[in-house]
């Protein structure tokens, strides 16, 4: 099926015209600018670092091959000779190179015990313990190969102003056994001068370690043991990669990284130099740019902003017309439908403000009429307990809306034999709201006019039922009634049940609950019913009854469980004590507990009668 054709909206236009446009210029360009310079800084800098130490490793190798090739001559000169002028020669040469401080040659065996059946040789002057060894031809013995066996860490002097490091070359003889060697000592601030001038080794956290991860030398004051000793997760990094490769650089943890760690190993020595740079320094551009961008930013909106206040000027009138109006509204002043002047979304919110202004009118009037009934309603209903005496009496009505249908009522009434009865009715109309209302005003009215007159309650109430079927009938309502005459003089209690659910009355001298049964059908159903009365004995000290509707005991909770009847006569044991008025309010207050955030759903309504002496 093919769609129609819609024009956009207000706020799609906004949308696709002002708002993504800015948004995605702004997000394609934050992104951009930000990874680009990351990764170009980052590059850069590990480029850097590289070099800078490759150039420095390079001079550092300089020097220590420069060493190594003074040593090799001498291996090859002092070598092939056995003359001790020649050995005195080659030693003092190799002694007299730029950057070595000492060269000594030492024998493995003493000299006296290299002087067995010869004339002795004596040492040359500066050979240590004497260069030759003695041999069978002409008691000089010499060494057929060497090998550069180690190069010591950097010794430094007391004050740590100068360092030496030393080339040990092992002698051997034909067999490959150790006959000396020869130990040359490397003035190591000469070879080691240019990298502490440097820039870098100056500004950045550097090391000179070994293979091992040692520190050599550091630009952090006091620094010794291993590199990976610290517990700093990017020096221990950094020493797991120069066990792998012979250069690199390593990340630092963050993002970007909040340290930057390059590494080269010499080609000359086992050693590494180390330089950890910060972050924050590396990126300093892109920080700046980050400024830069943030003020281009503020342009942008500053410009978006002017667009949107153009365009949406005659939007923001018609908006504030309708927020003042509303306000108008909240203080219950209904004024004239607004205009309206577009056919957009403002149009259409003031189309909608109009409908809503004049449902509200119709729901205003609707509101004042029900208070006016909960009011009139409230009216009807006793103000406070009839004055009876021996009697302890308490009743309430809790409605689940404004006005409801549950009715109670106190009723004074002259019996025929001229005693005076006092009459509870507690009714129950079937709905609820206004229509509920007026039934149970009439039911009222009906009342208390029959039992102004002479006769039984039965009579009475079977004269109230054939005047109610009369108005009933057409509309299909009842009511349910429970009415109890309460004989002040003896205490005799007279009741007739009209479909109303019993009361219950707790009996103090055995703790049991019972029901005031009795028959009868509802008010309004079946105009020619006669109704029965039942009546018990007078009713003692302590003794309870509860008069209610069948919202109490048919609340439910959360659980779908109903309130029930056992929970009201196990509240009516334990306040067996207190008054009527406490009873009652024991009763909604577990109700309300029971019924805990669920709303209530129907009316409810309660007399408790409590004798409080013998009749």
């Amino acid at each position: 099926m093919k769609m129609a054709f819609r024009p956009l909206s207000l706020q799609g236009r906004f949308t696709l015209y002002l708002i993504l446009p800015v948004l995605a210029l702004l997000f394609v360009m934050g992104l951009i600018g930000f990874f680009f310079a990351r990764d170009l800084l980052l590059d850069q800098w590990q480029e850097s670092a590289i070099l800078k130490l490759e150039r420095a490793a390079h001079q550092m190798d300089m020097h220590l091959a420069a060493v190594k090739q003074g040593i090799h001559l001498f291996h090859d000169i002092s070598g092939s000779r056995h003359d001790d002028s020649f050995h005195a020669w080659a030693l003092d040469r190799l002694q007299r190179q730029e950057g070595i401080i000492a060269a000594r040659l030492r024998w493995n065996t003493p000299l006296e015990q290299r002087h067995s059946a010869a004339e002795p040789h004596p040492p040359a002057p500066g050979m240590g313990h004497g260069l030759h060894a003695v041999g069978k031809a002409g008691g000089m013995r010499r060494f057929q190969s060497a090998r550069i066996r180690e190069i010591t860490a950097p010794r430094f002097d007391a004050g740590g102003a100068h360092g030496t490091i030393s080339m040990i070359s092992e002698l051997l003889d034909e067999a490959g056994a150790a006959l000396g060697r020869l130990e040359v000592t490397a003035d190591f601030d000469v070879m080691f001068g240019h990298v502490v001038e440097s820039g870098w080794w100056q500004s950045s956290k550097a090391f000179l370690v070994d293979e091992n991860g040692q520190v050599l030398v550091c630009t952090v004051p006091g620094r010794h043991g291993r590199i990976d000793d610290t517990g700093d997760p990017l020096e221990k990094a950094t020493f797991a990669a120069m066990a792998a490769k012979t250069r690199g650089t390593v990340w630092g943890e963050g993002y970007p990284p909040s340290e930057i760690s390059g590494f080269f190993r010499l080609a000359e020595a086992p050693w590494f130099l180390v330089m950890i740079a910060p972050g924050r320094e590396i990126l300093s551009p892109i920080i700046g740019f980050r400024w830069v961008y943030s003020i281009a930013v503020i342009g942008l909106i500053l410009v978006v902003s002017a667009l949107i206040r153009l365009v949406t000027g005659r939007v923001a009138s018609e908006i504030k017309t309708v927020s003042q109006e509303a306000l108008q509204l909240s203080q219950g002043k209904f004024g004239d439908p607004l205009p309206v002047k577009s056919r957009d979304e403002t149009g259409e919110l003031t189309r909608s403000f109009n409908l809503m202004t004049s449902h509200l009118r119709e729901r205003f009037q609707l509101k004042q009429a029900l208070s006016l009934a909960m009011e009139v309603q409230q009216n009807l209903l006793p103000a406070a307990a009839p004055s009876l005496p021996g009697f302890d009496i308490a009743g309430r009505s809790v409605y689940c809306q404004e006005t409801g249908g549950d009715y109670f009522d106190y009723i004074f009434r002259t019996a025929d034999e001229g005693r005076r009865h006092l009459c509870i009715a507690v009714g129950d109309v079937v709905g609820h709201g206004i229509s509920a209302a007026l039934l149970m005003t009439t039911v009222r009215a009906l009342l208390r006019s029959r039992l102004d007159g002479p006769g039984s309650i039965t009579e009475a109430l079977t004269d109230v039922n054939r005047l109610l079927c009369r108005d009933t009938e057409p509309s299909g309502s009842f009511v349910t009634l429970f009415l109890l005459q309460v004989e002040a003089a003896t205490g005799r209690l007279a009741w007739v049940r009209a479909g109303h659910d019993p009361a219950l009355l707790f009996s103090a001298a055995t703790g049991e609950i019972r029901e005031l049964n009795g028959t009868g059908m509802a008010l309004g159903v079946d105009e020619a019913y006669a109704y029965q009365g039942e009546s018990c004995s007078r009713s003692h000290t302590g003794d309870i009854l509860l008069i209610g509707t069948d919202g109490i005991w048919e609340t439910h909770n959360a659980r779908s469980e109903k309130f029930g009847k056992a929970r009201v006569g196990d509240i009516m044991r334990r306040h067996r004590e207190a008054p009527a008025e406490a009873i009652l309010e024991a009763v909604l207050r577990c109700l309300e507990e029971f019924r805990g955030e669920l709303p209530q759903e129907d009316d409810i309504t309660l007399v408790v009668l409590k004798p409080a002496s013998p009749g």
